[in-house]
């Protein structure tokens, strides 16, 4: 009987249902994997190069999210394994969640909360406020959240501006907004999301020196992956006075503990990763996923590989 491990973040019942017929059996497991039975496994825990090689039969790596970065790709494709993420799955809750963390920061909605609790009533609390209207966003990673940023941006009256290497300019232009070399949209935005994956090419994206190029008094927010910005530099402007607002739904460490705990600035909104969440999207990501893992057991190329291997019939 071969085996397909998840970690803990999915349901096996769910998965073994899913999975009937192919005659394997689910098995809830933590890391370090092993075992030459093991043909599947789904996680949204770190995958090494070392896991992998104590799943010599494995052929096919899963995560229930967008980002990937948690699994070592280059050593799955050397291996001849799959690995599958699921790319769309909540493209409107990642837009929807960026826009409220930006009217957060533009109309101080966590700092007056704060202030009234505190015992305070004063509409100032949160020092300056802005509209929505004169806001210019920069969008850096112009993929399918990205847009979806966009157009709630459009809606609410603001300028857009983004910056995506991937993209020829003419592709953003096409959209209604205006592309940009990352150093312009620095430059002249004054409200910037990031929607980038986190690659060896983009990690640290956003330095001290790159924070230094955003007009004073500028909003930075962050749903993606924490490691697309200094975090220490972020956190110094932002305490500085140099950037109006920080918002961040991503930390280096994940939950915040007694070594790395949550920050503590203020104009600092910090959510724990729930950017992506909804009773919708929590079903349909672990479900995609295993859809992944039924796909490559029974000889078909995946839907969402993340990487190129050689597909053959079970």
């Amino acid at each position: 009987m071969r085996r397909v491990l998840t970690d803990p973040s999915f349901e096996r019942e769910l998965v073994q249902g899913d999975l009937v017929g192919l005659d394997v059996v689910v098995e809830t497991s933590s890391p370090p994997w092993s075992g030459d039975d093991v043909v599947g496994l789904l996680s949204f825990e770190p995958v090494t190069a070392d896991d992998l090689a104590a799943l010599p039969k494995v052929r096919v790596v899963a995560t229930p999210s967008v980002g990937f970065d948690h699994v070592d790709v280059e050593a799955a494709t050397a291996r001849g394994v799959w690995v599958c993420n699921v790319p769309d799955y909540c493209i409107e809750e990642m837009a929807d969640h960026s826009i409220a963390l930006l009217l957060a920061l533009a109309r101080g909605v966590v700092e007056l909360d704060r202030s009234v609790r505190e015992g305070g009533w004063d509409h100032r609390a949160a020092g300056r406020l802005g509209r929505l209207a004169d806001v210019r966003l920069g969008i850096v990673g112009y993929g399918r959240i990205g847009r979806a940023v966009a157009a709630r941006a459009h809606a609410l009256g603001m300028n857009v501006v983004a910056f995506d290497p991937l993209l020829e300019p003419d592709a953003i232009a096409s959209t209604g907004v205006q592309p940009a070399s990352l150093e312009e949209l620095l430059r002249s935005s004054t409200a910037v999301t990031l929607h980038a994956p986190l690659t060896p090419d983009t990690e640290h994206l956003l330095g001290a020196r790159e924070l230094a190029l955003l007009p004073e008094g500028a909003y930075v927010l962050n749903v993606a992956r924490s490691g697309l910005v200094d975090s220490e530099a972020l956190l110094a402007a932002l305490a500085a006075g140099r950037l109006g607002g920080v918002a961040l739904d991503v930390l280096e460490v994940e939950p915040p503990d007694a070594a790395a705990p949550a920050p503590q600035v203020p104009r600092l909104v910090v959510n724990p990763h729930a950017g992506w969440y909804s009773e919708e999207a929590e079903g349909a990501a672990p479900r995609r996923a295993t859809e992944a893992v039924r796909d490559v057991l029974e000889g078909r190329v995946p839907a969402n590989p993340v990487n190129e291997v050689a597909s053959s019939v079970p």
